[in-house]
């Protein structure tokens, strides 16, 4: 290790013998025969003769890894037996020693003020600090770590070591604001992953001043609150004020005016004032559009600044419709069969639908429209709130037959809707079925009930 005291032991050489060790003949002695290099000392080392221990001799300030012309040194060690006399027989073998490093040169940066611009709004590294430290590039004691201590409060700045440089890497993670600052100062501090000798502190160098420049750069507009949010009946008079949007200029410094316009009305339905931006309708607004989302319309808006060039913001507004009774009822299915000698009199179940919201459905009431159908001849009968049963009160001659059923829905005002009906009396004999005197479809009876049944038991 580089700066080791004097007398620091480096490592142990053992040399074997296979003569007789309660002999001379086996009686080693230990010399340095040969030091590479040998500079700064030619005797850096010494070996104890009779233990083989390498050690140091020279100053701990001779040991200076980064002095030296080379950290590593070759040493060729004789052993001589006959306890070293001349006339002994000697072996040689290599000793290799590292002066390792240690952490006794603190990082410096390489000036003291860095510069930086970024423009506003903008992330990612602005610049790239440069130091200097002279310990080996292999070890943590070389390796940077950089610290922000002043200038930093809202965490806007961060700082990364770049492995292969050791540069520090001065990066922008939020984005900034010219109008709320145009420049900004850091402090930054750098310290090796190994701790300093104790010897060593870190001095002014280890601190550096990074001067940082905001540009600025036209930002869109901004809409205040973002969606906006109104609530309207539908069918509301074409021409009604539903809101005026608000959109501000981030520019504050650049005084810039603001037009508006429509970017995404899927419906057609609105319109917007480009000076002051006055949302309203251009079109009746329909809460059973295919445009509308559980009774919520979405359309988007545009504020385009006066700026060289022009940024533009997005608004987005959602209006929520409530309903009104303005779709009647509808009944199904409208085609039935019946065999002109039925027992079982009941024709089919009459299930009712409809595209409002509740209070404006159901319960609904099915009746027969009485001005067009004899009396005595057809019965609607109530299941529930939502179907009805449609039977005869006496067998008919084979033929097709319309009834007009009036189906009414439950709001304030009411909304009711005829249809006809179109009951198929057939020929049902010896399990056949025909309708072709009547022009009938040819399905039976029995298939029309289990269907209506199937629909009703699935509602």
């Amino acid at each position: 290790m580089e700066g080791s005291p004097t007398g620091t032991t480096v490592m142990r050489m053992t040399a074997f013998d296979a003569d007789d060790p309660a002999t001379d003949n086996a009686l080693l002695r230990y010399n340095i025969r040969q030091q590479t290099p040998d500079k700064p000392s030619p005797n850096m080392f010494y070996i104890d003769p009779e233990k083989g221990d390498i050690v140091t001799v020279v100053s701990p300030a001779l040991l200076d890894r980064e002095t030296l012309e080379n950290p590593k040194y070759e040493l060729i060690i004789e052993a001589q037996d006959m306890a070293g006399l001349d006339v002994g027989l000697t072996g040689t073998a290599t000793a290799t020693i590292m002066i390792d490093d240690k952490n006794d040169h603190s990082p410096k940066f390489t000036r003291k003020e860095f510069q930086a611009t970024v423009e506003e709004g903008v992330v990612g590294v602005i610049v790239n600090l440069t130091v200097e430290d002279k310990d080996d590039p292999s070890t943590g004691a070389w390796r940077a770590a950089y610290t922000i201590i002043n200038g930093n409060p809202g965490q806007s700045f961060e700082i990364h070591t770049n492995p292969q440089t050791n540069e520090g890497m001065l990066s922008v993670v939020k984005p900034l604001d010219y109008e709320i600052s145009a420049f900004h100062t850091l402090l930054i501090k750098v310290e090796n992953e190994d701790p300093l000798v104790p010897d060593v502190s870190y001095g002014p160098s280890s601190t550096a001043t990074v001067h940082i420049t905001v540009l600025d750069v036209n930002e869109g507009p901004v809409f205040y609150p973002d969606p906006m949010t109104v609530t309207r009946q539908e069918n509301i008079s074409v021409g009604s004020v539903l809101l005026t949007v608000n959109a501000t200029d981030p520019d504050s410094l650049q005084h810039q005016t603001i037009r508006y316009s429509v970017y995404k009305d899927p419906a057609g339905w609105l319109n917007i004032n480009p000076i002051n931006g006055t949302v309203d309708t251009t079109a009746v607004l329909d809460r059973e559009s295919p445009f509308v989302h559980n009774s919520v319309y979405t359309a988007l808006f545009l504020a385009i600044d006066s700026g060289n060039p022009p940024a533009t913001g997005t608004g987005t507004l959602l209006i929520t419709l409530e309903d009104v009774n303005d779709n009647a009822p509808f009944i199904y299915p409208t085609v039935a069969e019946v065999c002109d000698d039925a027992k079982n009199l009941s024709v089919v179940i009459l299930g009712a639908s409809d595209k409002d919201l509740h209070p404006n459905t159901d319960p609904f009431k099915f009746e027969i429209h009485k001005q067009a159908v004899p009396d005595k001849v057809w019965k609607v009968s109530k299941i529930n709130n939502t179907h009805a049963l449609v039977s005869l009160l006496q067998n008919l001659n084979k033929a097709n037959y319309h009834l007009p059923i009036m189906v009414t829905d439950s709001g304030k005002p009411p909304m009711t809707n005829i249809t006809d009906l179109r009951v198929q009396v057939c020929s049902c004999k010896n399990s056949k079925v025909d309708c072709n005197a009547a022009g009938a479809l040819h399905f039976s009876v029995t298939s029309v009930l289990l269907m209506s049944l199937f629909s009703l038991a699935c509602l």
